[in-house]
Formats: C-alpha cells, structure tokens, sequence
C-alpha cells in the first residue's frame, strides 16, 4: 500500500503519494538488512562524536547507544519487525525501532549532520572489511590444505602439458605448487585490499561536509578505520573499494576456475590422475554409473558470474556525475553476491583438496619415452653440442623411432643412435628415466624434489608471517 510522504526522513518537501512500484523500486533494506551490525555501530559512534561536539548530551548519548543495542538483538534474534511504509531501508529502520526505545525527541538528534550516503559509505565498508577478513581466512585456509597435500603426494610423477599436449615429466606437487602460488598472489593483492576499503567517510554528510565541528578522526578510531576520507565530495561518491573487490574476486576466480579446469580433465577416465570424494561429486539421473565432478564444474561456472558483477557495475558508476546518485545503489546486490560466492567457493575448494584421491599409477603410465627428448638434447649439450644442433638430432631420433613403429626413442638401442649421430655414447641410455629428468630440474622453481619442498616451504612461511 502506498503512503503518504511524510512518515520518509525526506517527506517533509513532498506532499504525494509514492507510486507502490516505485516504493518497491526504491527500496533495499530486503538486501542491506545484512549490514544491521555495522549500521549499528556506526551510528553509535556518530552519537558519541555528536555527544563530543555538544549536539547530544552524555545522557542522550547514553540513550541512544543502549537503544541500539536493543535494536542489535531484535536483528540478531530474527524478532525485529520491518514497517515497509517505512522502512526503505536498513539506516531508516533501525533509526525508526530507535526512535520506538527511546522516543523521538532524542532518536531523532542522531542523524544530525549526518546523510545516508555518508552513514551508507560508512556501513559497506565496515561491512566488506569484516567480509574481506572471512575471504583471507578461508584463502589461508586453502592454501594451507595445499600445501599439505602437496608434501604428502611429492613422490608422484606425471606429464606436464602445454598447448594440452604432454610435454615434460614433473612432479604432481610441482602442478600442486603452480596454481597455489597463484592463490598466494591473491592472497597478496587482498591484503593491499584491505589496506584502502579501509578509511572512513563518516562525517563527510550529504557531500559538503559536516557543519557541527564533528572530529571525524574520533569516528574514524573508534570505528577501527586507519584515516579518514580526505575530501567529503568522494566520501560519498567513492565506490572504488567495491569495484576493486569485484576486479580482485574476478581474478581469483578466474585463477580458481583454472585450477579446476586442470582437475576436471585429470579426474576423467582418459587421464585417471584424480578421484574426487564423494562429498563433492553428483550422479546422474539417467546413467547410474556417472560420477560427475560437479563442485569443480560450479567452481569454474561461477567465475563467470563474479565477471558479470564486477562488469555490470563498473558500466553502471561509468558515466556519474560528481558526488552521490542513486544509481550507487546498485553496488549493493552484486558485492553481496560477489563476497558470498567467493567464501563458499574457496570453502569447497578446501573440501576438494583435503579428501581427493591420486593415482600415481595412472599418472606414471602416462609417460611417455618422447617426453625425454628434451633430455635426449640435453646430454649432447653437456658434451658442447650446441642445443639448435642437439634439438635437431633429437628431434631425427623421434623421427627414426616413429618410422621403425617402436613404442619410444629408448628402443632404438646405443648402435641406431650412434648412427644418427656418432657422439652418443653407453651413458645416454641413462637419459631413459623419468626420475632422473625430473631431478635434474633442480634450478630455483623446478620440478625436482629438493625445489618443491623449497617451494611449500615458502608457501608455509609466507603464511605463518602473514
């Protein structure tokens, strides 16, 4: 039902009714009810540096905190009861149940000098910095499950592929390793995050300031800020702490929906690397033999979405004008999605790597000897060969091995390498094994034993110092 104007905090300059679609329209508090805490405690800060600058006095100071706190356990314990003639969203809600404890008269010198666009500023980002700090625990928490598995399971070798096609023998904890270290990055990146969500727009106003002597360095410490918002025109206006959450969420998801890409193809029957748990897996409800990795395909599937929101609100905010629209409304929805998509999905990917079942026997049975040839290069190179000569005499050895049908370069024997060139010798024989090529990848970031466990150890004290 529509209502008059007047019972809105802006009724005063209108004398109409507001059109029900367009009360629908305007409303948010159906999805920013879930900053209740921060508005919350915003506004009991903003009491406490009015209370400072002799708006309120200590007792209605009091008042209104203890109010509020009541207001806090009616949303904690679902018995708060929302007046949509009234209720637009979750500032006027909670100002007007204040107003229902301790009377208008006092609840209503709360918002003095204060605007909801900066009060609404002030709410998100406490509410992202409290959400950032569950998406860094859940990230931390993945990469520790990581690095676990990647020193339990170091002994198992596999292909390693580029363009798809199988390339160079590695260790599976090198593959482990390679995606972890791109977590880490955004493990990074969230950090600096942080740093700029951050800061306080609280007393900026509606966009020229506040004009009550507000110490707004008070608001920022008692509200855990580390500064305040330097000009009041972009406290309100600023939304890039939003859109650089989007842009961060897109690029660890886009980095997580490559990890599962890799492991939905190594889980299939043509690789056999990998066996998820059952926990993570579905059936299908025609083929009763189906084992679908269907968290991993979710997991990649909800990259997509996390682009969409980040896309759909940068071409929003892209042509504002200066200061607070409602268009800025809009961030809302697709942040809310966005931090709940990214908590869950790195939840599951924990899941994922903590109960996955690997099969070395299929990886080593994926190897093969023309993976070496490489190596086959690499032992002429060590008696000075220079490598364009040796990649080409490899390359004739591959060559010779197809022609003759044989299963791999190691079956032609000493004598039909020695022909193809007359510097091979009894050693290159030594060249045919897996192991052994893996080893001697022993550089900074290699795939042998030695630089893997040196990577999982700096993952371990990147983490432990972080």
């Amino acid at each position: 039902m529509a209502s008059g104007s007047s019972t809105k905090l802006w009724g005063g300059r209108f004398s109409g009714k507001t059109d029900p679609l367009m009360q629908k329209y305007n409303e948010s508090l159906s999805y920013d009810r879930r900053m209740y805490a921060q508005d919350i405690r915003g506004s009991q800060a903003y009491a406490k540096a009015t209370c400072k600058a002799g708006i309120l006095t200590p007792e209605e100071r009091d008042a209104i905190i203890e109010g509020l706190e009541k207001v806090r356990e009616e949303w904690a314990t679902g018995t708060f009861v929302i007046k949509p003639e009234t209720d637009e969203d979750i500032h006027t809600a909670n100002e007007r149940r204040l107003g229902d404890h301790i009377g208008t008269h006092i609840s209503g010198k709360l918002h003095t000098g204060r605007s909801r666009n900066d009060q609404v500023a002030t709410d998100m980002r406490l509410w992202l910095r409290d959400e950032l700090d569950n998406i860094e625990k859940y990230l931390i928490e993945f990469l520790k499950v990581t690095a676990v598995a990647a020193s339990d399971q170091i002994d198992a070798l596999m292909p390693g592929y580029t363009h798809v096609q199988r390339a160079q023998p590695i260790r599976w904890s090198h593959w482990v390793m390679s995606h972890a270290f791109m977590f880490l990055s955004d493990l990074e990146r969230l950090r600096e995050l942080k740093k700029r969500v951050n800061k306080s727009p609280l007393g900026c106003g509606a966009l020229a300031g506040n004009p009550f002597n507000l110490d707004r360095e008070f608001l920022a410490k008692e509200l855990g800020f580390d500064g305040c918002i330097q000009n009041s025109l972009i406290g309100v206006a600023d939304r890039d702490f939003v859109v650089e959450t989007l842009q961060w969420a897109t690029l660890m998801m886009n980095h997580m929906s490559r990890w599962s890409e890799d492991l939905i193809l190594y889980s299939t029957a043509e690789f056999g690397f990998v066996t998820l748990a059952d926990a993570y897996s579905t059936g299908s409800s025609l083929m009763p033999q189906k084992k679908n990795s269907d968290s991993l395909e979710l997991l990649r599937g909800k990259s997509g979405r996390v682009f969409g929101q980040m896309a759909g609100f940068l071409y929003t905010i892209k042509g504002l004008p200066s200061s607070y629209n409602k268009d800025l409304q809009e961030d809302k929805e697709p942040l809310f999605d966005c931090v709940t998509t990214v908590q869950n999905s790195l939840q599951i990917a924990s899941g994922v790597v903590a109960t996955w079942s690997i099969h070395p026997n299929k990886m080593k049975a994926a190897l093969t000897m023309d993976m070496l040839a490489t190596d086959l290069a690499d032992y002429l190179v060590r008696k000075g060969v220079p490598f364009r000569e040796t990649h080409h005499i490899s390359g004739s050895c591959v060559q010779a091995a197809e022609k003759q049908g044989l299963s791999g370069i190691d079956q032609l024997g000493l004598e039909a390498l020695k022909k193809i060139d007359n510097r091979f010798e009894a050693d290159v024989l030594e060249v045919f094994d897996f192991e052994r090529s893996v080893e001697l990848r022993s550089s900074i970031g290699g795939t042998c034993r030695a630089s893997v466990v040196k990577q999982i150890e700096e993952l371990n004290k990147f983490l432990q110092l972080g």
